[in-house]
């Protein structure tokens, strides 16, 4: 082990221990790095709305766990046989871990790597992390991002840059890589075409810039926020709808695409928005649904519309290389293509995240982001 005594100091972490529920600030024991693990220091953790769906018992995890997946910071210490990164790098986490070796990640799939257990912890082995009486402590995600250190394996962290302020980069984490690469990589958005993306919160607002750095001629941002919809149009939607304030959003998108979208968005995660998506395509049109939609609920297509070659498709994770994309995301970020301190609405501390989240479900901000 390099860059840390035998037991690393002890941290604390906002971990969920009911579903539903709300996360308590706790001091847990971190192990030492074992072989292909490193440790970071979190600078910073993103507030998803992904971690409130589990919050709110949408879906299922193993408790108690330290919520939060969307962090950046800097390695403190590597285990044995590490070595991409060394002591003092700079690195953004994913919740993509890739095990380099299954058939999804050989063909060029990493994200949907199916070997999880290649980078956990092998059977027997002490847990990663713990409460003070020994009992394990889940990472969610594998990742566990609202705590004040991470001990993670190395193919969950990307190196990047040290000139880009920490509260940006983890945001790239989460939010910025799946909203650009659901644009980039699982539609492929083309020049001239028209868009349109139904959410304005962080990975809405990350798609809507990708969609003019990919050169769509329309960018139409639906939301119920007026606040949010103007950012949207300062950060590049050429067309706005607030859904409160129309009869009908697909009617009013396909009016201002004249005839409907080539691609489409939906980055909240509901079953009505999902559809809409669809509906609202032109002939040979593709939704692409973003948002995490309620794990037993079903979305409803017309039979008739996919013989005029619409497509429904998902996006996991904006079918990210991760540790490709968020390098090139740092250079659009400096280079002043992609825009990110507009989207961080607030900055806490770890004892806030709670309320932060009751701010996320009344739709108040776009993205919140703990400082350490």
């Amino acid at each position: 082990m390099t860059g840390a005594l035998a037991r690393l100091p002890r941290m604390r972490a906002a971990v969920l221990s009911t579903q539903p529920g709300r996360t308590e600030v706790e001091e847990l024991r971190i192990d030492a790095p074992m072989r292909n693990e490193v440790v970071v220091r979190v600078e910073a953790a993103g507030l998803c709305h992904s971690d409130l769906h589990f919050m709110e018992a949408k879906f299922r995890t193993p408790l108690p766990c330290v919520l939060g997946h969307e962090s950046a910071g800097v390695v403190e210490a590597v285990g044995e046989d590490v070595t991409y990164v060394a002591v003092g790098d700079h690195v953004v986490c994913c919740t993509s871990v890739f095990c380099g070796r299954c058939r999804q990640c050989l063909s060029g799939h990493p994200y949907r790597c199916t070997d999880t257990a290649a980078t956990e912890r092998p059977a027997g082995a002490p847990p990663r992390l713990a409460r003070q009486d020994g009992s394990t402590v889940e990472q969610f995600s594998r990742l566990g991002g609202f705590a004040e250190r991470m001990l993670l394996h190395e193919n969950a962290v990307v190196k990047i840059r040290d000139d880009i302020p920490p509260e940006v980069a983890a945001i790239l984490g989460c939010a910025v890589l799946t909203g650009t690469g659901a644009v980039f990589r699982s539609a492929g958005v083309e020049p001239g075409s028209r868009t349109c993306v139904i959410g304005a919160g962080g990975i809405g607002l990350a798609a809507i810039q990708a969609a003019r750095i990919a050169g769509a001629e329309m960018v139409v941002a639906v939301d119920v926020s007026d606040e949010k919809l103007q950012l949207a149009s300062r950060l590049g939607a050429t067309h706005t709808v607030n859904a409160g304030a129309v009869d009908d959003v697909v009617r009013e998108v396909k009016r201002i695409t004249n005839g409907g979208a080539d691609y489409s968005f939906e980055a909240i995660g509901l079953k009505a928005t999902a559809e809409q998506a669809f509906r609202l395509l032109d002939i040979g049109g593709t939704a692409t649904v973003i948002g995490m939609v309620p794990s037993n609920q079903p979305i409803e297509v017309r039979g008739v519309d996919l013989l005029f070659e619409r497509t429904l498709q998902g996006s996991m994770m904006g079918s990210n290389q991760f540790r490709i994309d968020i390098p090139r995301l740092v250079s659009l970020y400096l280079d002043g293509r992609l825009h990110l301190d507009e989207m961080i609405s607030d900055r806490i501390e770890l004892d806030q995240i709670n309320e932060s989240y009751d701010e996320l479900r009344r739709g108040a901000v776009t993205r919140a982001v703990v400082k350490f």
